[in-house]
This record gives C-alpha cells, sequence and structure tokens, in this order.
C-alpha cells in the first residue's frame, strides 16, 4: 500500500454540512490512501461466527473483488461497513477519521458509501430519467421531486450518469421496459448521482446475457479511480475480466488475497471453493 503518495484532489469528499453530525467533518480524510478499513470484525449470530477477526483494507480509487463460498462472510461484512449490522468486536473506519460503527445507517449514506443490492430495485412506472432525479433530488418525498424544476447543471448531471450507464438512447423509456442487465445498470446510475466516494455492489451481473455481463466489466473499470468499489460476486469469468484485486473469505476470514491468477492457484481456495 502506497502511504506517500498523493491524494488526487477529486477522491475527496465533500461532506453534506447540513446533516450537523460531529462524525462527519467536511473532507474524507484519505492521506494514507485507505479508503476502507475493517480490523479484527467479528460478527456471531446465535453463536455462528458470521465474521471471524475479519482484517481489511481497500485504498481510494481501488476495484476489488470480493469471492468466496456461501456462508464465508461476504454479505455480513457489507452489513457491517453499511451499519445494518453492528460488529460484536473490531473496528471499522472510513478514511482516516469516520468510525463507521458509531453512524447510523443514513450518516453512512451521507458519508459517501453506496450500496447495490443482487436484486434490481428502481421505480418501473417512471422513466428512466425521472429514476435517477427521484435519486438526484434532496428531498426524497416523490410527489414533491417530480414535480421540483431541475436547474441546468442537475440535468447535465444526468445526462453524464446515463452517458456512463449507457442508458441515454433510453432516457425516456419507462424503467419497467428495460432488460434485467439494464434495470441494474440504472440502479448503479442512481448510486452515481448521489456521487458516493465507496461503492458496494452484491453480486452486479447475476442474471445478465453475456453482452451485458461485458458492458458490465466495461462500466466498472472505467469507474475506478474516480470511485472506489467492493464488488461480491460469484461469476468467476466476470471477476477475471476486471482483472483485478481479489480477496478471498472463508468461513468470517481472509483465506486468500491477489490477482485472480494467484489466488486461482491456491490450494485452499481450490479446496474449499473453486475446486466444487
Amino acid at each position: 500500500m502506497n502511504m506517500t503518495s498523493p491524494v488526487p484532489e477529486e477522491l475527496l469528499f465533500q461532506g453534506n454540512s447540513s446533516l450537523g453530525h460531529p462524525l462527519i467533518p467536511g473532507v474524507l480524510d484519505i492521506s494514507h490512501r485507505v479508503i476502507l478499513y475493517l480490523e479484527q470484525v467479528t460478527v456471531s449470530f446465535d453463536g455462528f461466527r458470521a465474521l471471524n477477526n475479519l482484517t481489511l483494507a481497500i485504498d481510494a480509487g481501488e476495484l476489488r473483488c470480493i469471492i468466496g463460498p456461501n456462508g464465508a462472510g461476504k454479505t455480513t461484512m457489507m452489513d457491517v461497513i453499511t451499519g445494518k449490522t453492528r460488529p460484536d468486536s473490531g473496528t471499522v473506519f472510513f478514511g482516516q477519521t469516520l468510525d463507521l460503527t458509531a453512524m447510523s445507517e443514513p450518516d453512512i449514506v451521507s458519508a459517501g458509501i453506496g450500496r447495490k443490492f443482487q436484486k434490481p430495485t428502481v421505480f418501473e412506472q417512471h422513466t428512466v430519467f425521472d429514476n435517477l432525479e427521484l435519486a438526484l433530488c434532496g428531498d426524497k418525498r416523490v410527489r414533491h421531486a417530480l414535480f421540483t424544476r431541475l436547474q441546468g447543471e442537475q440535468c447535465d448531471r444526468i445526462a453524464e450518469v446515463l452517458q456512463t450507464i449507457r442508458l441515454l438512447p433510453l432516457a425516456r423509456q419507462q424503467a419497467g421496459r428495460l432488460s434485467h442487465g439494464q434495470k441494474q445498470w440504472l440502479e448503479i446510475g442512481m448510486l452515481l448521482i448521489q456521487e458516493p466516494k465507496l461503492l458496494l455492489l452484491d453480486e452486479p451481473v447475476a442474471g445478465m446475457t453475456d453482452e451485458e455481463t461485458e458492458q458490465s466489466a466495461e462500466l466498472f473499470l472505467s469507474l475506478a479511480g474516480r470511485h472506489s468499489l467492493l464488488v461480491v460476486e460469484h461469476d468467476m469469468a466476470f471477476v477475471t475480466k476486471l482483472n483485478s484485486r481479489v480477496t478471498v473469505l472463508h468461513e468470517g476470514s481472509v483465506l486468500a488475497e491477489g490477482r485472480m491468477a494467484e489466488v486461482r492457484n491456491h490450494p485452499r481456495v481450490i479446496e474449499v471453493y473453486l475446486g466444487r
């Protein structure tokens, strides 16, 4: 991990000062280049350890893939990061100063962490454009948002995101008519419009066609650098396309870490996951 390189200005997050939350400063401190750090995190459910002294670090602008068998702790890890589950022990920091274990779920979102679940959730009766408008509006009441006139720079921002997620030609199409893959991209766009610094993506290419999967790989690679991405995925061909650092979880701990070519040949990874 490079501890001395200057941090690109675009990776510094200007917080929402209207929150008035003492734990959310104006700028996310990633001076050491680490945007997310979990140290010895343990979570137990009825005696079962879903996470077992898990330690993991994600650099600012990094695209990291998380793989592992069912029950390895991948979902619990994301639940801890987003505040849905509180760890029994351990620390979870966003940047150098934000202790996520002391923050509420809404404050974690406001600090710059966005999460996408496996099943896409979009407003199917509204257009693609309207979905992004609703995600952009600070007032989350749908009726208010729909009747709030957008400023020019907001329209430009929506157009920029539409271009990024490859849905600009479908801006006025009803979201319910999109393909499964397009709905996934739209939901990613609904996160991007809020300018998160860290995106948590849970099996984002599940159910996609081969072409959509290829385009998703191109999308994620284009986002890396401007955002940090934590991708949980079971599609090993997709993970290989991303050519990123891979962390293998097993029984709530890190089993192996490295490029896909390295972890693919790891004896224990073959034994507990890839060899099945």
